[in-house]
């Protein structure tokens, strides 16, 4: 079996999950031979695209791109390691809500926020049966990678073990332990990748209303794939779950 004539990282940041702090890292490593472009995700999968990307950025290490949708893409001599960063829901519901209230763009979720105290956000964004920033978002993100017909919570799990296998699963809450195996994955072909722990992107605290029980409930309802996925993420990794 030949081996493959290039290695490259490439980061499935999805919004709010410290991908911009991940990026940071990746830029200090590699500078210019870290890139970062989107794609229309209204038509299916992209796969051919990314593809196409990597290909046509011969010189370039690690991609990082939000709207990468699946499948994983796969070219023969080409190493692909996948990295995706998962985070508490809820925790993340509230981070978008904060930096879009203070996002100087036109997007729903910046108008939303604006206009809206957290729990008004959250109403309008579950009432709306298109907008998935609210409804396990990150199950909807990774089912995408494996499509088929099973349920969308089991094809997300497939996909989180996809990443586990092919590249890292990483979580938030374990930060340094994602990066450390990275590191790991990559040390035969980047010997100097290194990295110190950093906060990029992150948006200031703001007051916010307490959403009520009913509200609050609604909210974890529509998030339990997310909430499962996470604790198979934990116990994928093998990460303490215990309180401090």
């Amino acid at each position: 079996m030949s081996h493959p004539s290039r290695t490259v990282i490439l980061h499935c940041h999805l919004f709010k999950n410290a991908g911009t702090s991940l990026d940071h890292i990746l830029k200090q490593n590699f500078a210019d031979r870290w890139v970062t472009r989107e794609f229309d995700m209204g038509k299916g999968g992209n796969t051919g695209q990314v593809e196409n990307w990597i290909r046509s950025s011969p010189k370039a290490v690690a991609f990082s791109s939000h709207t990468v949708t699946g499948p994983l893409p796969s070219l023969p001599d080409i190493e692909i390691v996948p990295i995706l960063l998962l985070r508490d829901p809820l925790s993340r519901i509230r981070s978008a809500y904060r930096f879009e209230r203070s996002q100087e763009a036109d997007t729903l979720g910046a108008k939303l926020a604006k206009v809206n105290d957290l729990a008004g956000y959250v109403s309008k964004r579950l009432s709306n049966p298109q907008d998935r920033q609210c409804k396990s978002f990150q199950a909807w993100r990774l089912a995408m990678f494996c499509p088929g017909p099973e349920a969308e919570y089991q094809r997300a799990k497939k996909g989180a073990a996809l990443i586990n296998e092919t590249g890292v699963l990483g979580l938030v809450e374990a930060f340094d332990q994602t990066l450390a195996a990275l590191q790991c994955r990559i040390r035969g072909v980047f010997p100097d990748f290194a990295w110190q722990h950093v906060h990029a992107n992150t948006s200031a605290k703001t007051p916010e209303s307490h959403m009520d029980r009913a509200l609050l409930q609604q909210l974890e309802d529509a998030n339990a794939d997310d909430l499962n996925l996470l604790r198979y993420a934990q116990e994928l990794l093998c990460v303490d779950q215990r309180n401090d």
